[in-house]
């Protein structure tokens, strides 16, 4: 069974629910039995009414009163049932869902660097949602239509085995129209959800990048791929869809099959006297019950189909290698004395191509280490391994007399505080976004820091204050104010060593000096490593790294690098040969 591993896993997160299932299962049986006995009672209803004139009203009103009862029984197990199976379902859905959030946590950045964030997305939303709507058509149908297929054959079986034989005899084709169907539908609804993750991705690219698609005069191209996109998924939804949809009227021809033929016997058989008029109306009715649930299992399983394609998706992605765990025994490095030692280190983001080779340095407590060079030479790569999102693949960087390694991943990214050239700030308020990593702030403490960090000014301005909410990623506020709340927020956590990278890009050249000294201040006493193209900000550096093609090709300060009339130096140059 191709979904058999699916299956499996789904029935896992329905495990702790297994007492509510039991319930379902009970009440189902209550449902269909109270279903199944009210064709006997028509059928004795219909006895009671043997020609004109010869009516037993007395033995008629016993069975409407009867009929009244079992269906009123009827109903309300159907509805306790559809309620439990609401409640299983959804909890079942909360599970996954929180299991497969819990698990992008944990996925290493090299997994979300090499796939798509809509992908992502697609298959915790979408996908999860698409697999809920499935599974509570299957416990709310298939459970009831398996038993009914069932006590419907018993019923029949006691009033004419012959009959009832021939009924069972085209029940095989229902199956295999549903089964042709099934087999069929799997595979395109699997492609439908490949195709809709595919657009999530591209619409989110586009509509997050809006202002880029307009200065670019993208649009039209944007309109053409959107347009390949949304035709594949219209291809393949009408495919999954065409599929989908003759399962209804394939059955429903079985179905009138089936009863045809219960029509045609079963007038020989009350000709000959082998039961009344009222047990061949019973008979019709069984009839008509016993074919139904096929029709409604065939659209369950065109739904489950569904419904394990998208699990598929879900599973594959929790089945993605969590990142390497911390070592058995790691070392909590609650403060760092700010010593780095990086030892002859080599990385690559793809094997076949290179890019740090055989790095070595040595960073003192409170140095200023400034990396600089060209685009593409290793600078943000190495923040990146300084930070454990990457492991180097040759030789090791020690922290605090600490290989990296041997920290839990936590405790050394608490000692870093990061400043980016991207800026990230959540929907809430801005004092919420300050104290992002320290929530128990005061908002005196966000206040100092926002000062130091020359926000408070334009802070102040906003309608509430530090109460005024921002949009998501700071919409409605400038880019040079996004970094300024960012450059706050690690001013507040005032961590044992600093990372910037390209810290102050979106800020005027005013408000740079002024961030720049608070910088300063901030770096005192701390190790700190800048990232810049702007060589102007470096230059009281303690260290300058000079990075090209994965290796350091000098290394001093700002002066004695001048000196050398190297690489460093043409640099510079270039900078200000105007001045």
């Amino acid at each position: 069974m191709k979904h058999k591993e699916t299956m499996k896993r789904v029935l896992k997160f329905i495990r702790p629910y297994r007492g509510k299932i039991v319930l379902m299962l009970l009440l189902a049986v209550i449902t269909v039995a109270a279903t199944l006995y009210t064709p006997i009672l028509i059928g004795n209803g219909v006895d009671t009414m043997i020609g004109e004139g010869e009516v037993f009203t007395g033995k008629l009103l016993k069975v409407l009163l009867t009929l009244g009862i079992v269906v009123f029984i009827s109903a309300a197990a159907q509805w306790l049932m559809n309620l439990l199976t609401n409640q299983v379902t959804y909890r079942v859905v909360q599970d996954i869902r929180g299991q497969a959030f819990s698990h992008l946590l944990e996925v290493p950045v090299s997994y979300i660097d090499a796939n798509q964030p809509g992908d992502i997305l697609s298959r915790i939303v979408t996908d999860v949602s698409q697999f809920s709507d499935g599974l509570l058509m299957g416990f709310t149908q298939l459970f009831t239509g398996v038993i009914t297929i069932l006590g419907t054959i018993g019923f029949m079986m006691s009033i004419s085995v012959r009959i009832s034989v021939l009924v069972i005899f085209l029940t095989p084709v229902s199956l295999f129209v549903a089964s042709f169907i099934a087999s069929r539908t799997f595979r395109m609804f699997q492609e439908q959800s490949e195709k809709r993750a595919e657009m999530t991705s591209l619409v989110e690219e586009l509509v997050g990048n809006q202002k880029i698609v307009q200065a670019f005069s993208y649009e039209e191209r944007a309109n053409e791929r959107f347009g390949k996109v949304n035709e594949d998924l219209r291809v393949c939804g009408i495919k999954a869809l065409f599929f989908s949809s003759i399962t209804n009227p394939s059955t429903r021809f079985v179905n009138s099959l089936v009863y045809t033929g219960v029509g045609i016997f079963g007038a020989f058989t009350v000709i000959g006297g082998g039961m009344s008029v009222g047990q061949l109306t019973s008979f019709l009715n069984y009839a008509n019950q016993y074919t139904k649930p096929f029709n409604e299992i065939s659209g369950v399983v065109t739904e489950l189909e569904n419904a394990l394609a998208c699990a598929k998706r879900i599973f594959d992605f929790m089945d993605t290698p969590a990142a390497e765990p911390d070592v058995p025994g790691a070392h909590v490095l609650d403060k760092a004395d700010g010593s780095i030692s990086v030892e002859n280190i080599s990385f690559s983001y793809r094997e076949d191509v290179p890019l740090l080779t055989d790095i070595s340095i040595d960073v003192k407590p409170g140095q200023r280490t400034a990396i600089v060079g060209p685009t593409g030479c290793g600078k943000t790569t190495m923040i990146n391994l300084l930070m454990r999102f990457y492991d180097v693949q040759k030789g090791q960087i020690v922290v605090s007399g600490y290989p990296i390694r041997e920290l839990t991943r936590d405790s050394l990214r608490k000692n870093f505080g990061m400043v980016l050239q991207e800026t990230w700030l959540k929907s809430g308020t801005i004092r919420e976004n300050i104290a992002y990593g320290k929530p128990d702030a005061t908002l005196e403490e966000v206040v100092e820091a926002a000062k130091h960090a020359h926000a408070h000014s334009f802070i102040k301005r906003m309608p509430q204050g530090y109460d005024t909410v921002i949009t998501e990623d700071g919409g409605n506020i400038s880019q040079g104010q996004k970094q300024l709340l960012c450059i706050a927020r690690v001013m507040l956590m005032r961590p044992t060593m600093l990372i910037l990278d390209e810290a102050t890009s979106s800020i005027d050249t005013r408000t740079e000096v002024r961030v720049q000294k608070a910088f300063a201040e901030l770096m005192e006493g701390r190790t700190s490593f800048i990232v810049a193209h702007r060589l102007s900000t470096i230059q009281e550096a303690d260290l300058i790294l000079v990075m090209k093609d994965g290796n350091i090709i000098e290394q001093g300060k700002h002066e004695e690098l001048l000196a050398k009339g190297g690489f460093y130096a043409h640099l510079y140059e270039s900078q200000f040969a105007a001045s």
